[in-house]
């Protein structure tokens, strides 16, 4: 029986990978990528050659079981995502669901994760945080903010360039304009930059300059006693 490998790859800076993805990449008898371009530029980077099938969110219920398939017949198979770890906010899950199903053993390499350096260097606590990833777009996204506000834990969002603004804008009246934030974009690439300040500062930063790149939101979790009032 194979194995079915979940490998990292750098967010940013290509350096990033570990020298243990790099040889799973080399052993794989199949690598799956979110996008084939995105990848094969890693792949050649570091002259791996091995063969390569595409592998995302609008063909995984077709392709899982027949990648399931390979990995009884005990073939080796590495997923990887256009960067950072399969998985989190990019397909993986339900390929390691089935694998879990079927008896294969799944292997999830430690690495690049963009969430981490974020919230480490973002200057709140992140000693407890919660991870919510993409927010819906419209339907349920007020639901889920308001379900948010007394979150006394520090939160975790992913947003994207064209989008970040308004979501900021929309924090500040959920969670109010003076509650503290670290935006993070293009983590380990050559623009990385954290603007940290109010959400209210944070508004006026990005009104000011156009956003550019991906985005992580660390954002101040509810103070207790906020929380407690708000309740009583």
């Amino acid at each position: 029986m194979g194995i079915l490998y979940l490998v990292p790859t750098p967010v940013g800076n290509l350096e990033d990978i570990t020298g243990r993805a790099l040889r799973i990449l080399r052993e794989a008898d199949l690598i799956l990528a979110e996008d084939t371009r995105t990848t094969g530029v890693l792949l050649r980077h570091y002259e791996i050659k091995n063969a390569m099938m595409a592998y995302h969110k609008f063909n995984e219920h077709q392709a899982v079981a027949g990648i399931i398939g390979r990995l009884l017949a005990g073939e080796t198979v590495a997923v990887v995502s256009d960067a950072g770890t399969p998985g989190i906010s990019d397909p993986g899950f339900l390929v390691a669901r089935e694998a879990v199903k079927a008896g294969v053993e799944v292997v999830c390499l430690p690495g690049p994760t963009a969430f981490v350096p974020a919230l480490v260097a973002s200057g709140l606590p992140c000693d407890r945080f919660c991870f919510e990833g993409f927010l819906p777009v419209k339907k349920g996204r007020a639901t889920r903010l308001a379900q948010l506000a007394g979150e006394t834990r520090t939160m975790v969002f992913y947003e994207s360039p064209h989008r970040v603004l308004k979501t900021l804008a929309q924090f500040a009246e959920v969670f109010g304009a003076e509650r503290q934030v670290a935006v993070c974009r293009e983590i380990s690439k050559i623009h990385e930059e954290c603007v940290r300040g109010t959400l209210e500062e944070a508004v006026a930063h990005f009104t000011e300059t156009e956003p550019r790149g991906e985005f992580v939101i660390v954002l101040a979790g509810c103070e207790e006693n906020k929380k407690k009032s708000a309740n009583e």
